[in-house]
């Protein structure tokens, strides 16, 4: 492709074009957590199995309550986890306890704290009961054979949960690629180091491998300088090991920007280089004839933080084929924007009123500010050929912080 700016849905296309190939395998259920999902989960049985009891209590035929009984002998104890019991004498009760199977013969429950029991004997102290009360009928949640979770789903606490509930041991998941983040330049110095006026702490790859690891996706971390030929050796044999490049700088102009120089040599063919859009412009991305592919970001924080979110996460969802859902706000004040290029623009998330959610626009001072990340909860996405941008109107919003 030749060296210009593509418009940002065109950058999407090509992505999805090249998107990876995530292989199923099947992994103990207790090692799941974060992963994605490569098979349904699906109910084994009815949810619940049968009819429970639902508070401790007494049971009883509720046609009896309506004759006008209020006396009950207690029959027997039905307890979880036993056996259905039987009520012989319809003018007898039985006592249930939270969780058991509810007795045949019996159809209503009351609660202890409704009753007065006296030598083996319930009282119903209420004048109204409500028939089949405190009880959960088989099958009420979920029926057997229904698809409780679609697979691709990133598995939490709740998944696994599920998981465990219909009989799954081991689940199939996806294998996520093995991924290294470079961050390049002379200028960097690592984190615990005092830097000079002339430095900077390397601080885009932690919160690029911190978003990875929120997906599920373990990353190794290195630093290259600006040094093609140590470039060139560093990342040929980076390439026998990895599956998925990320790189943070040496990808605009400058002199020093040797990356997709190196990146040729390396027989990486380049799918894009730039992208109408702000920031983040000099966005590399690529791939060879091994599958392997690179994403080379602009070394701006903010930039560089944007990418990621709006790039690299939809290359992965894509190839572990999740649907995208896209989630539109309402801008809560005026933004105008000249330049004909598509704009992501950090934004505070609010609830409203009426039920809506609302995106307060806080423009920083460039793409290197990366201080403003803090202060805001993800971007907007205002599209090209447009510059006035008004309260009210409802844009898709990707957002980088799970606020509620």
């Amino acid at each position: 492709m030749n060296n210009v700016f593509i418009p940002y849905e065109k950058a999407l296309e090509i992505l999805e074009t090249h998107k990876g190939d995530f292989p199923v395998e099947e992994r103990p259920l207790d090692t799941c957590i974060g992963s994605y999902l490569a098979e349904d989960l699906v109910a084994d049985r009815d949810f619940p199995p049968f009819d429970r009891v639902t508070m401790d209590g007494i049971a009883i035929s509720y046609r009896t309550f309506q004759d006008g009984r209020r006396d009950y002998p207690i029959e027997k104890t039905a307890a979880a986890g036993a056996p259905q019991a039987t009520l012989q004498d319809a003018k007898n009760c039985i006592e249930v306890m939270t969780g058991a199977i509810m007795p045949k013969g019996v159809d209503t429950v009351i609660r202890y704290e409704d009753l007065h029991i006296e030598n083996d004997t319930a009282t119903i102290v209420l004048d109204e009961l409500r028939h089949k009360q405190n009880v959960h009928f088989k099958g009420m949640d979920i029926a057997k054979n229904t698809i409780i979770v679609l697979k691709g789903k990133q598995l939490s606490s709740a998944e696994i949960n599920i998981a465990a509930a219909v009989g799954k041991a081991t689940l199939k998941v996806r294998q996520l690629p093995k991924v290294v983040i470079f961050s390049t330049g002379d200028e960097l110095i690592e984190v615990q180091e005092t830097p000079e006026l002339h430095q900077i702490r390397r601080s885009n790859v932690y919160g690029i491998q911190a978003t990875l690891k929120e997906w599920g996706i373990l990353a190794d971390m290195h630093h290259l300088a600006d040094n093609k030929s140590e470039m060139l050796n560093v990342i040929s044999k980076a390439l026998s090991i990895y599956d998925l490049f990320v790189f943070t700088g040496g990808v605009s102009k400058g002199k020093f920007d040797y990356l997709p120089e190196v990146l040729e040599e390396l027989q990486v063919t380049k799918h894009f280089h730039k992208i109408q859009q702000r920031p983040g412009k000099p966005f590399w991305f690529g791939s060879n004839a091994g599958g392997k592919r690179i994403f080379a970001l602009p070394g701006n924080p903010v930039s560089s933080f944007v990418c990621v979110y709006m790039y690299l996460r939809f290359w992965l969802l894509v190839s572990l084929e999740i649907e995208q859902e896209t989630l539109y706000v309402r801008l809560k004040n005026d933004v105008h924007f000249q330049p004909n290029l598509v704009y992501f623009l950090e934004a505070v998330l609010e609830s409203s009123s009426d039920g809506g959610l609302l995106a307060t626009a806080i423009k920083g001072n460039g793409s290197g500010d990366f201080a403003n990340l803090v202060k805001t909860d993800g971007f907007l996405i205002l599209p090209q050929n447009k510059s006035q941008f008004f309260a009210n109107e409802a844009y898709p919003f990707v957002p980088y912080r799970r606020k509620w």
